[in-house]
């Protein structure tokens, strides 16, 4: 359990102030889910570049850091901006999904080594969950991510991304949907 000292609005706050071992805190809570955000919003070249340029961009704000949201909001409201950014610089421009209108992601469980017949089917589940993933529109893909990686909640994906919280429950409805009607289950 976390103490208020503890927080992550807290660390930032400590930050701002020149604390660097706060910041060290805050990178190493949230280095994976932000990576593995941008490795499946942008795939592996640009998840590198985008994943150093929030991180540089926190860096950069951290003097005029105030606690209007959550920390992890405000994180990855930085990274939607970047990715964004990303997508309007590369030669697909920025998706539609974007500007489309449109519980829980199935845990795939990590390889039983004791059972080693079954490395194969969850190796073929994960490749095909992870495809699937990559195969969904960037925004409805970003909202599963934002829940299921950063652990954000629905006003909280709302803020990040500057969309309404009624667009990211249809984006998470319809993502969820498109994954199990992938993976062969009820939609």
């Amino acid at each position: 359990m976390r103490t208020d000292d503890d927080a992550d609005e807290t660390l930032m706050l400590r930050y701002r102030s020149g604390d660097a071992g706060a910041f060290e805190r805050l990178y190493a809570r949230h280095k994976g889910p932000l990576y593995r955000y941008l490795l499946r919003q942008c795939g592996q070249p640009a998840a590198e570049e985008l994943f150093q340029d929030v991180w540089l961009k926190l860096i950069a704000a951290r003097a005029g850091y105030t606690v209007q949201a959550q920390f992890a909001t405000w994180l990855y409201r930085i990274a939607h901006n970047r990715v964004v950014d990303h997508y309007r610089a590369s030669a697909r421009g920025l998706p539609l999904s974007y500007a489309d209108d449109c519980p829980e992601w199935a845990n795939i469980p990590a390889p039983d080594a004791v059972q080693p017949e079954n490395q194969d089917e969850r190796r073929r589940q994960s490749e095909q969950l992870l495809a699937l993933l990559a195969d969904l529109p960037e925004a409805q893909r970003e909202a599963l991510l934002l829940k299921e990686e950063a652990g954000l909640s629905l006003d909280a994906i709302a803020q990040a991304t500057g969309t309404g919280r009624e667009t990211v429950k249809s984006r998470l409805r319809y993502a969820l949907a498109r994954l199990r009607q992938g993976l062969g289950g009820p939609s």
